[in-house]
């Protein structure tokens, strides 16, 4: 069980990586292709946050009326 652990954190991608991905997206569904479906959804009134983990850290996507922005990245503690 640890190996297999420990092989899925060296197969996930980097936050450089992500955010390469994300460059020149600006809507929902061009995030959720490059990306796919975040790790986690967060709602505060009309803004969403997208939060996608990283072997790294974890991005952060702002989206508001289907627009989206990369708001910060979190390095892993």
């Amino acid at each position: 069980l640890a190996v297999c652990l420990a092989l899925a954190v060296c197969l996930q991608e980097k936050k450089a990586d992500l955010i390469d991905k994300s460059k020149g997206i600006e809507t929902v569904a061009e995030l959720e292709k490059a990306l796919g479906k975040p790790k986690e959804v967060s709602k505060i009134g009309p803004l969403e946050q997208w939060i996608y983990e990283a072997s790294d850290g974890k991005l952060v996507f702002s989206i508001v009326a289907g627009r989206v922005a990369l708001e910060h990245t979190e390095d892993k503690k």
